[in-house]
């Protein structure tokens, strides 16, 4: 494809070639359930992103700001991919700090399970004392 063609490209699109999500489909799929903004607002997948535009991308847990920094309509490998944008640096701490805190509540209490009959009548008896 020559740039001219690259000019114009739609939204999911470009999020498909960005490797964002696995398939054109599930872009779209995303953007029209409302896990894509742009200026605080939810896009369409057809909407055309320019150079220079912020986007608020969720996936999964984590939530990402990205500035579009080229536009490509086709997917090519990760490093070329990452050519496409660039993550706001305080997008990066927070999803770093949101995983550290996923990480510590995965190991924070631990239990054997559902409690036995004794065990749930002292529960029983130490909620009625208090």
């Amino acid at each position: 494809m020559n740039e001219k063609d690259d000019d114009k490209v739609r939204l999911d699109k470009w999020l498909w070639a960005a490797r964002f999500y696995k398939t054109r489909a599930l872009a779209k799929e995303a953007i029209e359930g409302g896990k894509v903004h742009c200026r605080g607002e939810r896009c369409k997948p057809g909407k055309e992103p320019k150079i220079g535009e912020e986007y608020v991308l969720r996936t999964g847990f984590d939530e990402r700001t990205v500035v579009v920094k080229a536009l490509s309509a086709v997917r090519r490998g990760a490093p070329e991919a990452q050519l496409l944008y660039e993550e706001t640096a305080e997008s990066i701490r927070r999803r770093e700090e949101a995983a550290a805190l996923r990480k510590a509540g995965a190991l924070g209490l631990q239990t054997d399970g559902r409690p036995s009959k004794k065990q749930r009548r002292q529960l029983f008896n130490f909620r009625d004392q208090g």
